[in-house]
């Protein structure tokens, strides 16, 4: 096992998890591709034209979080999971103790990182 992977009973926990953050992630797409088809205001072709720059979109979305399913990048895909709303925390409480908490000093890092703020963009008069 190398570094990054992560252990056998984690590793069994993540492989239907991963099933059903997808099972989410293509259902959300789905009722996006739902809302586009019958909003009305808009020509059949202007819908077209919507739905086929979603699907585009989204499949760039899947490939970053879903793609290469390897013990070497279940904790990568499981904070993805959690940042994109696709696994609850209580999910996340089935994977070990030392699992959770290298996933949760992960997100606390993300989470960090965003609140950042550069000075010089925040000064009065800053363009």
């Amino acid at each position: 096992m190398s570094k990054g992977d992560i252990k056998e009973s984690d590793w069994k926990v993540f492989k239907p998890l991963r099933v059903l953050a997808l099972e989410r992630f293509s259902e959300r797409v789905l009722d996006e591709i739902a809302r586009i088809s019958s909003d009305d205001g808009k020509s059949k072709h202007e819908r077209y034209v919507a739905i086929y720059r979603l699907v585009r979109e989204r499949d760039k979305d899947i490939a970053s979080i879903f793609d290469f399913q390897r013990r070497s990048t279940a904790l990568r895909q499981v904070v993805a999971f959690l940042s994109e709303g696709l696994m609850t925390d209580e999910e996340l409480r089935g994977f070990s103790p030392e699992f959770v908490k290298t996933v949760e000093h992960i997100r606390d890092l993300n989470n960090r990182a965003m609140d950042f703020v550069d000075e010089d963009d925040s000064a009065p008069g800053a363009p």
